[in-house]
């Protein structure tokens, strides 16, 4: 019966809530109000300082308690205290019972809870991660200011005015067709060549089996090239592949393309284009109400600027390829366009894309590394400008492919493939190649494979952009995963192109300089280029030995190490140990987008300690533009952390003119001599710091870091696991006293004997 009870609080209560705690996640951008990297705190809330769980509300009544265990069997006991807070591995133990009603961010297992804290409830002491984000806001002040309620009435009803619906959405099979611009501007840079290059890629390795291909081409007027057909063999994507265009002419019209087209609700267009149309406004309201979603894909330069009207009245991708000598740009892009049913087991992930102009009599060698996680419908390409080079492919084992190996097609004389049968060997992979042409040209190769699994999930890379407007320059992350799992370590390069500018490279960053620490999302600001209109964004990321492990997921529902009940304690099954996992991919993919001088970023990682008495600061450097450069700071403290919130310039400041700054990204450290500051015990000090660049541009406020000056109480008052709350155990309190009335009886009877006696004797 305990037992069944124990699942049934834990279980029953909780589930509808764990939805609303991650919706609000997702939906609302708010984080979570407990911490378990900060599980306690010193608080000042009563009137001497003492050390509270991290909750919100303030005065959630529970137990500190350390499991100890020996081999499989644990027992819980009270805490010690280590420090000034209590000793690693410490957890707080909540009773199931409690008179109130929120977070739902916080404790969603509580019967009682239903609503998430506001600003008349919410704890802005805690450490966790609403308060450092969200400026020391509650999780309901900043629902209530996204654009779901920003203009909303509120309701006073005892019900909803309808009743929540909900639909049940199942995955069919995909639907693509390709619309694919042949005007007479496609013969430009042979961009007709590079079409039919990497939509032949397209075809025949990433579409999934079972989809639905169709392919049409427009120029003046519009061509049905392939009526919609299910690819189940190798012999149907041929089929397909044959019927790419490779003659340009005549003018164009897009709207006859989109007009050819036979959709359904759900299916996917891609549409290409190089050349500019004015009459396209034309079929944007058709295509706003046809339930079909548009990728579309700007190539070069004189793609027409409204292309993308298509793609947001849709939700589709936004992709741009810049011109070049071979076609892996165009090929890449095309490899961003994935199936959204969330399957990704069927999945083609690009492994590598790299160009590189090769001189004459000169090598060009590229590592292509395979992880054991994909391997299945492998396939090698290299491409070049002008003649074939030598080359040949080595595996890890040493096995080599010539060029006998690769397939060379009659209508595209300048890329050979190869496609292994099988499972790749994983490992690394080497392309050596020679250039025998008189001449420099260009040379690419391309790898990209299938999980070698349907059960594990390969490391993979999502790409997003922020474009940039006059406030802020355009942000670029990249989240690195393996399934759920946030990925940590690895090196992550982000490459932007622009055409008529030489390409940019930059390290995308998850130390610190960015929003969270560790979070698996790598992200950096760009301000290199100048100028407004279309960039192209390729990120690979890659990892090595024990640099790279997977890390648990941020912002999820709290896990209940248990909970207490009428005075017992009931311990749930403790959370699985999560070992960290060496991996190492390559994985390329590829988005687009991109002004003025910028301020230095806001400083999110602000930490302050005691120590003997000096009072220690540790940031990472943002830098002067944004993330980018040096930057000097200016840094406040307060004993009150609301007046240090709201009126930063006021609070009192702390001499930093000896602080040398570093470089964007480095781990910043200054300390504060005791002579700054009066401390005494139950002390408490906020600090915060705005940081400033040589153009006099200040970052906003950081996150507000505490330090204390706190001696915790010698002992920790320890409980009965039993159920007798707030005690020892009491036979060995009975004992205790017991002896000690002894004692004292003893020397009061000694006493008065001896007194009687002297008495007797005078």
């Amino acid at each position: 019966n305990s037992l069944l009870k124990n699942k049934c609080i834990c279980s029953c209560f909780s589930t509808g809530r764990v939805f609303v705690h991650e919706w609000a996640h997702y939906r609302w951008g708010v984080f979570d109000e407990y911490s378990s990297d900060v599980p306690f705190y010193v608080s000042r809330n009563s009137e001497a300082a003492s050390v509270e769980a991290t909750s919100c509300p303030a005065g959630v009544t529970g137990i500190p308690v350390f499991q100890d265990c020996s081999g499989e069997k644990c027992k819980p006991r009270s805490c010690r205290y280590d420090g000034q807070l209590y000793e690693k591995g410490c957890v707080f133990i909540p009773d199931i019972r409690q008179s109130i009603s929120c977070s739902v961010m916080h404790m969603q297992f509580i019967p009682s809870v239903a609503e998430f804290c506001d600003k008349n409830n919410h704890n802005t002491e805690a450490p966790n991660m609403q308060n450092k984000m969200c400026n020391h806001k509650s999780t309901w002040e900043m629902i209530m200011e996204s654009d779901d309620f920003r203009n909303s009435a509120v309701l006073n009803a005892s019900a909803p005015p309808s009743e929540t619906t909900f639909e049940l959405l199942q995955t069919r099979d995909r639907t693509v067709i390709l619309v694919l611009d042949v005007s007479g501007s496609m013969s430009m840079n042979n961009h007709i060549g590079h079409l039919r290059s990497a939509a032949e890629v397209f075809l025949l390795h990433c579409f999934e089996i079972d989809s639905w291909v169709g392919i049409v081409t427009f120029q003046s007027d519009a061509s049905e090239k392939a009526p919609l057909q299910q690819i189940t063999n190798v012999t149907v994507r041929q089929k397909l592949v044959q019927s790419l265009p490779t003659f340009p002419s005549g003018g164009t019209n897009i709207c006859s393309g989109i007009y050819k087209m036979n959709t359904t609700y759900g299916s996917e267009i891609v549409l290409l284009t190089d050349g500019e149309d004015s009459g396209k406004a034309a079929c944007l309201d058709l295509v706003k109400h046809s339930g079909a979603k548009i990728h579309t894909i700007a190539l070069g330069p004189s793609a027409d600027k409204e292309l993308e009207s298509f793609s947001k009245l849709t939700g589709g991708l936004m992709l741009y390829a810049v011109d070049g000598a071979v076609p892996n740009k165009l090929t890449g892009t095309f490899s961003a366009i994935t199936s959204g049913s969330g399957d990704i087991s069927e999945q083609s992930i690009q492994l590598e894309s790299k160009e590189l102009v090769v001189q004459h009599s000169e090598w060009m060698n590229a590592t292509l590394p395979v992880d054991k996680t994909v391997g299945n419908d492998t396939f090698f390409s290299i491409a070049w400008s002008l003649s074939q080079p030598f080359f040949f492919l080595r595996d890890p084992k040493g096995k080599e492919y010539r060029s006998s190996d690769f397939t060379i097609d009659n209508s595209n004389m300048k890329t050979a493939r190869l496609r292994l049968s099988g499972t790749a060997e994983a490992g690394d992979w080497q392309f050596c190649i020679k250039n025998v042409h008189t001449a420099a040209q260009a040379v690419s190769v391309t790898a990209a494979s299938r999980p070698a699994r349907p059960d594990v999930p390969p490391v993979s890379v999502a790409v997003r952009g922020k474009s940039a407007n006059r406030f802020e320059p355009a942000v670029l992350y990249a989240e690195v995963s393996q399934g759920f799992l946030p990925v940590l370590g690895a090196t992550v390069i982000a490459t932007i192109e622009k055409d008529g500018a030489a390409a940019v490279t930059l390290e995308l960053l998850d130390n610190g300089a960015d929003m969270v620490k560790d979070d698996g999302v790598y992200s950096r600001y760009f301000i290199s280029l100048r100028g407004t209109g279309r960039y192209s964004l390729k990120v690979s990321a890659h990892g090595r030995d024990t640099t790279t492990r997977l890390g648990l997921k941020r912002n999820r529902a709290l896990y209940i190490p248990g909970y207490r009940e009428n005075g017992k304690i009931y311990m749930n099954a403790p959370r699985p140990e999560f070992a960290d996992k060496e991996i190492h991919s390559f994985v390329d993919n590829t988005g687009g987008r991109s002004a003025p001088i910028y301020p230095p970023c806001k400083i999110t990682d602000l930490h302050a300690r005691m120590e003997n008495k000096t009072i220690v600061l540790s940031w990472t450097a943002p830098g002067g533009d944004f993330d980018n450069g040096k930057d000097h700071y200016i840094i406040k403290s307060s004993e009150n952390l609301l007046d240090l919130r709201n009126r930063f310039d006021r609070a009192t400041s702390v001499n930093s003119s000896n602080l040398i700054p570093k470089e964007a990204g480095r781990e910043e450290s200054f300390k504060i001599k005791p002579e700054n500051f009066i401390i005494e015990n139950d002390t408490i000090f906020y600090f915060a710091i705005r940081a400033i660049d040589d153009t006099n541009l200040i970052s906003e406020v950081s996150n507000i870091a505490q330090a204390t000056s706190f001696i915790p109480p010698k002992a920790s008052v320890p409980f009965d696991y039993d159920g007798n709350d707030g005690g020892a155990n009491s036979t060995v309190i009975v004992a205790i006293v017991a002896v000690c009335g002894a004692v004292v009886c003893t020397v009061v009877c000694s006493t008065l004997c001896f007194t009687k006696t002297k008495r007797k004797t005078r």
